[in-house]
């Protein structure tokens, strides 16, 4: 652990070009910014500036250290404004995604409703591009959903791997077309499978639509054929069909959109919330 007063210290000196222009910015004695940044020195074993008489350098790991410092003090502040208590209130509707329902995201809102206990929360789940609709047709504030790799809109949060999965011990024909169990339009996931079994040759027989979750795991697990899903986010029960001569289907990123440029307070507090923790998904979600 790397001592916050150290690293405010610290990043004094490398914005100010000099340990008494840091002094002065941070109202220390000249001794006391150079005590600290020598014990941050003495931490972290390496050293962070070259010093002479007439300027101050950062080393390669000085210039590392700079975005380290900055993010533990960020997540510092925040953690701080977290547990503080909030006087935030107000309502706010929010949609997620029913990929993410299953994983943290349950625990993060209930987090949120704990620090946060004067904000009326909507929760609507459902897919991604329902959730866009209800976002347009001002009956979602914000919404937590998928996008396609290159779209634009929403603050991306992380990225997954689009997997194909089916019940254990399925069988697929390898000459036939996919047997495929899929959202009804528009939904993003049915486009791409569609998209990419056409594109590779293999084709697509769709045997089963559903608009819920639990609709494809339970079509799946009877056999009914594949789903192609975020690769670390599973329906329970199935798994990853491997070979078969199933093409790649890229990657999907979950976003955070708003109906709106400038956020209400109850928004705000929830996007922070989710940005303090997405370690947290990403982490449930694998290795990108």
């Amino acid at each position: 652990m790397y001592d916050p007063i150290q690293l405010r210290s610290f990043l004094a000196v490398e914005r100010e070009r000099g340990f008494s222009a840091a002094a002065r910015r941070l109202g220390m004695r000249q001794s006391t910014v150079s005590q600290h940044v020598a014990k941050l020195e003495q931490a972290v074993g390496r050293q962070l500036f070259l010093r002479d008489t007439h300027r101050v350098e950062l080393t390669a790991d000085g210039s590392a250290m700079v975005g380290f410092a900055q993010d533990i003090l960020d997540r510092q502040e925040a953690a701080q404004r977290y547990f503080a208590g909030s006087t935030v209130s107000g309502r706010l509707r929010f949609g997620a995604s029913e990929d993410l329902v299953l994983n943290e995201l349950p625990e993060i809102l209930g987090e949120f409703r704990r620090g946060h206990p004067r904000v009326d929360l909507e929760l609507t789940v459902g897919l991604s591009e329902d959730l866009h609709r209800a976002l347009a047709d001002n009956t979602l504030d914000l919404m937590f959903g998928k996008r396609r790799p290159g779209e634009q809109h929403g603050e991306l949060i992380f990225r997954d791997r689009l997997a194909f999965h089916a019940a254990p011990g399925f069988v697929l024909d390898p000459d036939g077309p996919v047997p495929l169990v899929t959202y009804p339009p528009p939904s993003l996931t049915r486009e791409v499978a569609l998209d990419v079994l056409r594109r590779t040759g293999r084709g697509a027989r769709v045997t089963c639509t559903t608009d819920s979750l639990n609709g494809l795991r339970a079509a799946a697990l009877a056999g009914l054929g594949v789903v192609l899903h975020a690769g670390s986010l599973p329906p329970p029960g199935l798994e990853p069909v491997r070979g078969h001569g199933l093409p790649d289907a890229g990657e999907i990123e979950f976003v955070l959109v708003s109906r709106r440029t400038l956020l209400s307070e109850p928004e705000s507090a929830l996007r922070e919330v989710i940005l303090t923790n997405a370690d947290r998904l990403r982490a449930r979600s694998g290795p990108r």
